[in-house]
């Protein structure tokens, strides 16, 4: 495909996008749809596809327009490129530009600038004060890809030579001790034999880091109770020997989990809602809790458009529900762990403010807001434990 016909299929899909189709399912079904189309073809369709979502409202401003057509010659501009040599008529590529489309595009308010919803721009600046603009600024681009390295199986070193002489070029990251930074072949990590044969797994940075902090020493039960696709079990599972239960309340996220185990060469068990009360207490329970996804938005962006003051409200209920019921799950000298991948306040430190004044009993030990400007996603941690009896 030309690059014009690319950008013609950005276009449509982004257009079926805006109509409620969701991106993932509207990328497979053009893949699809689209024998004729390579690979390269559909990885540079997709990253359009990806790039105009993560700028979604300054796009259709430089696009004078919400179309799909709109909004990809508005990423052009945004880029530096001139529409006009893209949007040519000629094959497979886009109608020539209007006149009205040539026209300079419309002043920006400062939320569409930073591509925001209105209503969350003073949410963020509250949650991040001077830094809010370049961290916001951050979730308008591409994250970078990382890899955890399983040192139980393999050490950094020997990992990355492995990955470059397939083709994949990896370099450590300072914010965790077994992160390894893509910096290329990222395509080509699924068919290596590190990934496969568990050496490595594909997980953020931060995400890495919130799991290293977590306190195992002399752990021996431990429970993710919200435990995803169990990245985070494997991670505890990989660096300390317990009992592992891995938990969700969609049970079918964990379908891959046991493999992704035995791939790793770990133990970890999967534990039913009705199990987790005969299996308790626990040791550390960890409660990585659903969330708007705020400081992942550069590789989810459709969520930023997605939520609303209603729905932060719900997940707040949603986070104050399990954070009591897991705390009902620790052992006494236990602890429980609260994780977000967001960067709101409310989803962050009022959660846990709002949990020690329903529990004064218990108390923070631990707390740290992991920005973007970090290298990895916007993640939050907190750790919590009962306090003495003398206390």
């Amino acid at each position: 495909m030309t690059p014009g016909a690319r950008i013609a299929a950005a276009a449509a899909l982004l257009d079926e996008i805006a109509g409620g189709t969701a991106a993932e399912k509207a990328l497979t079904g053009w893949a699809r749809r689209s024998r004729f189309a390579g690979s390269g073809d559909r990885a540079a369709i997709r990253d359009h596809v990806f790039d105009v979502l993560r700028r979604w409202r300054s796009c259709a401003v430089l696009g004078g327009g919400t179309s799909g057509r709109a909004r990809m010659i508005g990423l052009l501009r945004s880029e530096g490129r001139d529409p006009s040599e893209v949007f040519t008529g000629e094959g497979h590529a886009p109608a020539a530009l209007t006149e009205a489309e040539m026209a300079p595009p419309a002043e920006m308010t400062a939320a569409e600038a930073l591509d925001l919803p209105d209503w969350l721009l003073a949410p963020l600046q509250e949650a991040l004060g001077g830094q809010a603009e370049a961290e916001v600024e951050m979730l308008r681009h591409r994250a970078a890809v990382f890899l955890r390295v399983n040192l139980a199986k393999s050490s950094m070193d020997q990992v990355v030579a492995e990955l470059s002489s397939g083709g994949i070029e990896a370099r450590p990251h300072p914010l965790c001790a077994t992160a390894l930074e893509v910096i290329e072949g990222a395509r080509r990590i699924n068919q290596s034999d590190a990934y496969r044969d568990g050496r490595v797994e594909l997980q953020d940075v931060a995400s890495q880091a919130v799991t290293a902090a977590l306190p195992l020493d002399g752990v021996g039960t431990v429970l993710d109770y919200c435990a995803g696709g169990g990245g985070k079990t494997l991670a505890m599972a990989a660096r300390h020997k317990a009992r592992y239960i891995a938990h969700d309340a969609h049970p079918q996220r964990l379908k891959d989990l046991p493999e992704r185990a035995r791939r790793a060469g770990v133990a970890v068990e999967i534990a039913a809602t009705t199990a987790l009360k005969r299996q308790a207490p626990f040791d550390l329970v960890l409660t990585d809790v659903p969330c708007s996804g705020s400081g992942a938005w550069r590789r989810s962006p459709e969520g930023k458009w997605a939520l609303t003051p209603e729905a932060l409200m719900a997940l707040n209920r949603t986070q104050d529900e399990i954070l009591d019921a897991a705390a009902g799950l620790v052992a006494p000298d236990g602890v429980l762990a609260y994780a977000t991948c967001s960067l709101l306040r409310e989803e962050n430190h009022d959660r846990v403010a709002a949990f020690l004044a329903r529990h004064p009993e218990w108390h923070l030990t631990y707390e740290r807001q992991f920005l973007l400007s970090e290298g990895g996603d916007g993640f939050y941690a907190a750790h919590l434990t009962r306090k003495s009896p003398a206390a």
